[in-house]
This record gives C-alpha cells, structure tokens and sequence, in this order.
C-alpha cells in the first residue's frame, strides 16, 4: 500500500498541488470566518470565495491530471496575483505566496524519465589481456 501511494505521488505534481489546494483554502475561508474574527464583507466576499475555489480546482487538477500542469501552475500564478488585489491583500499575503509557490511548483514538476533500454539484453564485455 505505501510503495503504491509513493509511486502515484511521485507520478504528479503532489507538493505544488498540495500548496496550491491549502493557498486556495485559506483565500476562501478569511472571508467565511465568524463575525467576531472578521469583519462582514458583503458582495466583496464572494471573490474571495470564488478564487479560493479556483486555486482549490488547479491543485486538484495537477494531481489528477499532470499533462495540464503548464496550464494549472500558469492560472494558479494568475489566480493567486489577482487575490492580492480582490481578496483581503490575498488571505494576508499567506495565500497569494503559497498559491505563487504553489503554481511555481506545478509548473516547474517533470516527469521521471524511463529508464533507458538497452539494444541488447546481455551487452557483451570487454575482456582485458594482461
């Protein structure tokens, strides 16, 4: 079970994923805090809402679907930037950074290459005479 969870989570982009779905988490959850933490934002909140939901899909996409990483760490970037201007600096600069390195960090992801194979199952060796 555990060497089947390594060889998935090697086979995607989990730690960008995992950054980008916790950034995109705390975008949404500043604006669905209690009254008494937070003060009530109204139709402004709902873009917090609404980004945090975005960076959430990205993440998920790039574990379930890493071909699309290129595309899901460019958007995730995007979505984090335009938090810092529609959602609350951000989530306090926390969520815009994570979401930036989030992003980054699928984007940056490649594939382990397959081993190489060689021409001949038994390459022949090179005797030495002393």
């Amino acid at each position: 079970m555990l060497l089947r969870w390594r060889r998935w989570r090697r086979s995607q982009p989990f730690w960008g994923g995992l950054v980008t779905v916790a950034a995109g988490v705390e975008i949404a959850a500043i604006p669905l805090a209690p009254l008494k933490v937070m003060l009530h934002q109204g139709v402004a909140g709902t873009a917090s809402v609404l980004l945090g939901a975005v960076m959430v899909v990205l993440g998920l996409s790039a574990w379930f679907t890493p071909h699309h990483r290129t595309l899901a760490g460019v958007l995730t970037v995007m979505v984090a930037a335009s938090a810092l201007v529609l959602s609350n600096l951000g989530g306090f600069l926390i969520g815009t950074v994570a979401g930036v390195v989030g992003g980054g960090l699928v984007f940056g992801w490649q594939p382990e290459a397959p081993a190489p194979v060689s021409p001949h199952p038994n390459p022949p060796t090179v005797k030495e005479e002393a």
